[in-house]
């Protein structure tokens, strides 16, 4: 569930980089919780 939350941030965040002007700041704030969560699981038991 973790790791579909963080496909979609990411994928949010793309959608962000393609029209700056939609909440700019409020998109790479979920990328860093994307990236965190990604990496949290990689360290616990190595399943993404």
């Amino acid at each position: 569930m973790l790791g579909t939350i963080a496909i979609i941030l990411i994928v949010l965040w793309l959608l962000g980089m393609v029209s700056a002007y939609t909440m700019g700041g409020f998109i790479h704030i979920l990328l860093v919780i994307a990236i965190v969560v990604i990496l949290v699981r990689v360290i616990q038991g190595r399943r993404l």
